[in-house]
């Protein structure tokens, strides 16, 4: 049962049975997904400062964003990519997927690293607010491994970026 929804997500009551037989309905956020990228411009990384109203402050995060219902994953990949950076991707690697809090939601974030970049922009959801800035990739590493990058798809992409560029030059 749909107890509220909005363009992006649903908030349903689903039943689970528990293991004595007894039944529960628990509230539960359903998902269209999310692309996660981390766009490589030579050997930087651009990323996001952005305000998040949840925590009340600005955050480093990489560019991502809610997928369509019925998009195709990589058309929204792009779409993302030229809103957030002002570049357009000739190629994309996958770097897996993850769940964002799969206690609360079914969401899924698609993991891309963004290669060979061109300027291609495309204007920004009205609703959003952050600064671009180049920051290399050995730092975000770093950045994500020490504490500084608190953002968990953030910090999954940049290690997973790096290690697939570890292992493919």
């Amino acid at each position: 049962m749909v107890i509220w929804q909005t363009d992006s997500w649903r908030l349903v009551l689903k039943e689970q049975l528990l293991p004595d037989g007894r039944r529960q309905q628990k509230p539960i956020v359903v998902h269209p997904g999310v692309v996660v990228l981390v766009p490589l411009l030579d050997d930087q990384v651009i990323m996001l400062r952005q305000y998040r109203l949840a925590l009340d402050q600005m955050i480093w995060e990489l560019p991502a964003g809610t997928r369509g219902w019925d998009e195709d994953w990589l058309a929204c990949a792009q779409r993302e990519l030229r809103e957030e950076t002002g570049y357009r991707a000739e190629r994309f690697v996958s770097l897996g997927e993850i769940w964002s809090a799969p206690g609360l939601s079914d969401e899924l974030m698609a993991l891309y690293l963004a290669l060979d970049l061109t300027p291609d922009p495309l204007n920004p959801d009205e609703d959003e607010q952050f600064e671009r800035e180049l920051r290399p990739l050995a730092e975000l590493v770093e950045m994500a491994v020490d504490g500084r990058l608190q953002d968990a798809k953030t910090i999954v992409a940049i290690l997973r970026a790096a290690r697939y560029l570890q292992a493919n030059g």
